[in-house]
């Protein structure tokens, strides 16, 4: 299976974003690519870099909503799956969210990022509300899909729940910025979860200079031998294409061993 992930900058103009997006997604869909991946808030500015926000809900949009019924048309057209990102609006709760689109056009689900951060230029706690959708995984034709948005990717108890679940891929929506980590240490976290729960991993970050942050780029795709097979470049705008087999997740040494050999059981009692 080819998968692409949309590694775009964004200006201040979201209808010009969407575009740019949806041009992206018909490219790589007449590509061959069969899952199709955007980044953190692909089509607006990342609205956590401001603290104090006075009115966030008017960047917000439901789910379904027109950005959605862009894509479900594409989806449809070519038959693929597109994960996005967006600012959910649902009544008065606001989300950082991704949908998943099915082949057909519908929309098979929504995750929503559950751990929500707070320090310099990620105010998200003045963004967002905690996700109330668990670690869901979703059942596509080209396999089984789990999302971990940014900063959930940081606890080793939401990725392991996607790999219990059964995921064979997990794409991350990111928004990660240039120093922002220690040199490797994101991606060598990523590299990990996919060897410690046997799936792919598909990270899809921002790119661009935007005022108070200057977003990395370098998305990248690893096996579930915890081996990068593909990546994009440092501060360009690019899609990402990577052919994965998904037959490599049964034989990985998570599913041969370490699921095998869990302890469940015991676990309650050490973490609560």
């Amino acid at each position: 299976m080819k998968i692409a992930l949309i590694q775009q900058s964004c200006s201040e103009n979201k209808n010009a974003n969407v575009e740019h997006g949806l041009e992206s997604a018909r490219e790589a869909a007449k590509n061959g690519a069969k899952l199709i991946c955007f980044a953190e808030l692909a089509f607006e500015p990342f609205y956590p870099q401001y603290k104090d926000p006075k009115d966030p809900g008017q960047h917000a949009e439901p789910i379904p909503g027109n950005i959605t019924d862009s894509f479900s048309e594409i989806a449809k057209e070519f038959g693929v799956v597109i994960v996005l990102n967006l600012y959910e609006k649902d009544g008065d709760a606001l989300y950082d969210s991704s949908p998943v689109i099915n082949t057909n056009g519908s929309i098979l689900g929504t995750t929503r990022m559950v751990h929500i951060t707070d320090y310099a230029c990620f105010y998200e706690q003045a963004y967002y509300m905690p996700g109330n959708n668990g670690a869901p995984v979703f059942d596509t034709p080209f396999g089984k899909i789990g999302v971990a948005i940014c900063y959930d990717r940081h606890y080793p108890e939401y990725m392991r729940a996607l790999a219990i679940a059964g995921a064979d891929l997990v794409v991350i929506p990111q928004a990660g910025s240039v120093g922002e980590w220690p040199e490797g240490l994101y991606e060598a976290e990523v590299r990990t979860a996919a060897f410690q729960n046997g799936y792919f991993t598909a990270l899809c970050n921002r790119v661009g200079e935007e005022p108070k942050l200057t977003f990395a780029g370098e998305s990248f795709v690893c096996d579930p031998a915890g081996k990068v097979i593909a990546r994009a470049g440092t501060g360009t705008e690019e899609i990402l294409y990577c052919d994965v087999d998904l037959e490599e997740v049964k034989n990985s040494h998570a599913k041969q061993l370490f699921l095998r050999d869990r302890r469940p059981e015991l676990y309650s009692g050490w973490i609560k």
